[in-house]
């Protein structure tokens, strides 16, 4: 169990919710939305949440955690970390396209979920039942405002197809986005709190009470900074109620490695905390898939 200094939650509370401040185990409600914090400058929204951490003194205003968004897309970056590039080409036959994806100043950025679609910490996230090759990716969110900003921080599970994209690479949206294919939690980290990284991340998948995978990685090894993803996110769209962008990863199982119905994944952060999924299988008509992995 990570403990967080400040760290801001989303919390249901007699069947609504709110979010509230925790700050060294003792919290305080939050005025407000999410959506209302990221509309404000930054210094402002800093300034909103440090009086909530002053006044911080009591119990989890709350009984259970949800999923760190209210009104906010999530976004996702791809291919930023070299072994990011390497294992798509793996799974692939079109390794230039890649490399110019992994070289190129243009970054490849997709949609990932609707704030609905959004699970949170010790919720179940999805393999899709006709693909064969499946594994979660861990990586760094970015909490952006309004104006572009990173407000703050949160970890990030990316469920990904590598069977269905590495068929096409026009089918990465069945790959990327279905339900529970995305994780975001356990909270946000003000980027004040945080620091500027860079971030280790470690990824471990527990099956039968034994660990099927483990590895760890570091934001140092991007070969993107997060203000210039963030820059190209912003090129066109307009977010009025902040975003989430998802920034890639640097973890990727190998060939001989899919995510099962029952594994438990955890993605462990020291500065952004730990966020813990079950894994269901989600769609009907499932079919075999050649080349399924153990």
């Amino acid at each position: 169990m990570v403990t967080l200094a400040i760290s801001i939650h989303h919390l249901r509370a007699g069947g609504a919710s709110r979010w509230a401040v925790c700050r060294d185990g003792e919290w305080a409600g939050l005025d407000g939305a999410l959506a209302d914090l990221l509309t404000l400058p930054l210094d402002q929204a800093r300034a909103v949440v440090e009086a909530a951490a002053r006044e911080a003194g009591g119990d989890m205003p709350g009984d259970a955690v949800l999923p760190p968004v209210d009104r906010q897309e999530v976004w996702a970056a791809g291919v930023t970390y070299r072994r990011s590039r390497d294992g798509r080409k793996e799974e692939s036959g079109h390794g230039s396209l890649y490399d110019h994806v992994y070289d190129n100043d243009r970054p490849e950025i997709f949609f990932k979920a609707s704030p609905w679609r959004v699970v949170g910490d010790h919720d179940a996230v999805g393999i899709r039942t006709d693909s064969g090759w499946d594994v979660p990716e861990a990586e760094v969110g970015l909490v952006l405002n309004a104006a572009g900003d990173v407000f703050g921080y949160t970890l990030g599970n990316d469920m990904s197809s590598r069977s269905i994209e590495g068929e096409n690479p026009l089918y990465l949206p069945q790959a990327k986005i279905y339900d529970r294919s995305c994780a975001v939690g356990p909270a946000i980290v003000p980027s004040w709190a945080a620091g500027p990284g860079p971030f280790q991340i470690g990824l471990r998948v527990v099956r039968e009470g034994r660990e099927a995978y483990a590895a760890t990685t570091s934001t140092s090894a991007m070969t993107r900074g997060f203000e210039d993803l963030a820059g190209w996110l912003f090129q066109a769209l307009s977010f009025p109620a902040g975003v989430v962008l998802l920034t890639g990863t640097g973890v990727v199982p190998g060939a001989d490695f899919t995510a099962r119905p029952g594994d438990t994944i955890e993605i462990t952060s020291v500065q952004l905390g730990t966020l813990t999924n079950s894994v269901v299988a989600v769609g009907g008509n499932p079919r075999t898939a050649a080349g399924c992995r153990s």
